[in-house]
């Protein structure tokens, strides 16, 4: 009960299952939050032990659920990733309200709720971390077309240095990870390009884990990774 635990939102594929295996294959207990739970078909092959549990970021319980769930069957969570989250496309003119909130309650709210039900566990461990998977959309507007997912980002950034400054005395660290174009289910429709052309989900998970390792006097507020050049990112 001594190895130290990381909750990862999103895990059932993309970035956070890319997360999940770097991290159980470092000796990290693992606990995967999913809309629908299913262990990897790799979790019996790695050092850490591998949990699923039921998680919707649409649901404020949830995050109470899992946090409770993981603390019981690890005993102690020393970091979180929240990487789940959705994309809308829209202008911020053309949007309904119902698009508006939805991206705000999934990509804002669900990650502040996820890290609060942590938070004491954090605190706990002297060197908690917090990973808010965020996106070089949360840093520029590149169109009008996603602006309103931009609006989201933007929110997700700053929350991660408002996490950074609330908890730097206790101990907890936060990064805002801010990735353009990923080769994902999400980023490449959108990109047109092939996958191979674009940031894959495991030199990310890499990335993640060597932010998570980092000692507390290397705090790392924000991380931007892109596979295109742009003029500052």
């Amino acid at each position: 009960m001594n190895e130290r635990t990381v909750l990862i939102s999103g895990g059932g594929r993309g970035i956070g299952a890319a997360t999940a295996r770097v991290m159980a294959a470092a000796g990290w207990n693992v606990s995967l939050g999913m809309r629908s739970p299913a262990l990897p078909d790799w979790a019996g092959e790695v050092a850490g032990a591998v949990a699923a549990h039921r998680y919707d970021a649409a649901d404020p319980q949830s995050a109470t659920d899992w946090v409770a769930a993981a603390r019981e069957s690890f005993g102690r969570i020393d970091a979180v990733v929240a990487n789940a989250g959705i994309m809308i496309r829209g202008t911020v003119i053309e949007t309904s309200d119902a698009d508006f909130d939805e991206l705000m309650a999934v990509n804002v709210g669900a990650p502040r709720r996820l890290v609060k039900a942590a938070w004491d566990d954090l605190a706990a461990s002297g060197r908690g971390r917090v990973i808010i998977v965020s996106s070089l959309s949360g840093k520029r507007v590149k169109s009008a077309g996603s602006g309103l997912y931009s609006v989201s980002k933007f929110a997700a950034t700053g929350l991660a240095h408002a996490i950074r400054h609330a908890g730097f005395e206790l101990g907890i660290r936060a990064t805002a990870v801010c990735p353009g174009f990923v080769a994902t289910d999400m980023g490449l429709p959108l990109a047109k390009v092939p996958a191979e052309e674009l940031t894959s989900p495991e030199d990310l998970a890499r990335s993640i884990a060597f932010l998570i390792e980092l000692p507390n006097t290397s705090s790392v507020a924000e991380f931007a990774v892109n596979c295109r050049l742009e003029e500052s990112f």
